[in-house]
């Protein structure tokens, strides 16, 4: 009895140690960036609920709703459904589905890595993989029912320009400040697969760019007018086969290179994530309700961007590329700007490539196949200054992270790098409206 008591205690600790490989193995950057805005929530009230059911429930929502510094922007949603009923106005509807939108993704990651705790590391990642960034897969997919194709177009190019450049530049920028003389090391082994992927996406959307300028100036000839279409459904078909092959690489064979840094940190304000907060068949209603008014305040913004771009004389363009994918990704951005700040740029690095790999890998490709079954004629030409644009952030990215480490300078060459696209695509719209006024 004795001897089974000893082994039983020996192996304690190794059980311990599986289960939290386990856990880790489940979770990726992304859900490392949303956890640093999470908070512990004040239970006190709720146990004194008498009824165990209602007591349960209470203590559900509290932690859905209140278990996240982010908790006071979740009026912004309610607030938007009173404005699309009450008729406040088209921009302040557009204003607060985009505030309300912010919470919402937080939330979104937090129930996905919830479920993650039931379903084991594989499925948790594709779920993980799945969800990262399903607010612009919803925006595009509303967009796309409307035929808003440039809203699709600029929407995504403007996430991935996003995270190479504005989330990248500014977390390395205020980390190197904030660890000066302190080496900021990182691994290259993540950011070259991630880069190269990048690189292949971008080669897609040049061809059917590169095909329609040849044809233009007479050197080629093509079949039919829709052989653009068909090469872009026929790069689609292939970016999404690659992005199969990075989850397998990813979560199966070579998953030790994107397993998130151990986080140490003495601040009583955070969540341990070492078990699950929510029952799997909660998080798996909650995830729908979140999903549900995530797609609600997405087709709040698809319906109202032509009349915010009239009301602040702002192109569509501009609002999709730099408005639109700055707020709706501030949750996950902030995450990575803290934990630079911690000098964990592996992280910093998997939520910044991770979501511009997947945008670029999965999401524009499924969107050009979701249009083809639409019925609506979206490819892969995304006009010459924005190819352009999204072909050099990913040069300039990939030459920045080829020596493992950071500095200040490196994130502020990437801030300059995204403030002078910014400005680019805003002197568009000055432009056109001179020349209308000129006409």
């Amino acid at each position: 009895m004795d001897s089974t008591a000893a082994a039983a205690a020996a192996a304690e600790p190794l059980l311990e140690a599986g289960g939290k490989e386990m856990r880790q193995l489940g979770r990726t950057a992304h859900n490392m960036s949303s956890s640093s805005l999470r908070k512990k929530s004040d239970t006190s009230l709720v146990r004194k609920v008498p009824c165990a059911a209602l007591r349960g429930f209470l203590s559900t929502l509290q932690e859905v709703l209140c278990g996240t510094k982010l908790f006071v922007l979740f009026p912004a949603v309610l607030l938007a459904v009173v404005a699309r009923y009450m008729r406040f106005g088209q921009v302040w509807l557009f204003v607060l589905s985009l505030i309300g939108l912010i919470p919402l993704a937080e939330r979104l990651s937090f129930l996905t890595e919830q479920i993650a705790f039931y379903t084991g590391p594989t499925v948790g990642g594709l779920l993980n993989a799945t969800f990262g960034n399903v607010t612009e897969v919803i925006i595009a997919l509303f967009a796309l029912r409307e035929g808003k194709i440039t809203v699709v177009k600029c929407s995504l190019l403007g996430s991935i320009l996003s995270n190479l450049l504005l989330v990248l530049g500014t977390s390395l920028f205020f980390g190197g400040l904030a660890n000066l003389g302190v080496e900021q090391p990182y691994d290259r082994k993540q950011a070259d697969v991630s880069t190269g992927l990048l690189i292949l996406g971008v080669l897609c959307q040049s061809l059917p760019l590169m095909l329609r300028y040849a044809v233009s100036a007479g050197e080629h000839a093509v079949n039919s007018d829709d052989s653009a279409l068909v090469l872009s459904r026929a790069c689609s078909v292939l970016m999404i086969l690659a992005y199969g092959a990075y989850l397998y690489f990813q979560l199966k064979t070579h998953r030790q290179l994107f397993e998130p840094q151990e986080i140490e940190d003495d601040s009583d304000d955070l969540v341990s994530e070492d078990e699950a907060v929510l029952g799997f068949t909660s998080a798996m209603v909650w995830l729908a309700v979140m999903t549900v008014i995530t797609a609600l305040l997405s087709e709040y913004v698809v319906s109202t961007i032509e009349a915010a771009s009239e009301s602040w004389e702002l192109s569509v363009s501009f609002i999709s590329i730099i408005l639109i994918p700055i707020v709706g990704n501030a949750a996950e951005h902030a995450g990575a700007i803290i934990f630079a700040f911690k000098n964990k740029l592996d992280i910093t690095l998997g939520v910044s490539l991770g979501s511009a790999t997947q945008i670029s890998m999965f999401v524009v490709p499924l969107s050009v196949l979701v249009a083809w079954v639409m019925g609506v004629p979206m490819d892969l030409d995304f006009n010459l200054l924005e190819t352009g644009s999204l072909f050099l952030a990913i040069l300039v990215t990939s030459f920045t992270l080829q020596d493992g480490s950071s500095h200040y300078l490196k994130g502020l060459l990437l801030l300059l790098c995204y403030a002078v696209i910014g400005v680019c695509f805003f002197v568009l719209r000055r432009r056109s409206a001179d020349g209308d006024k000129s006409g």
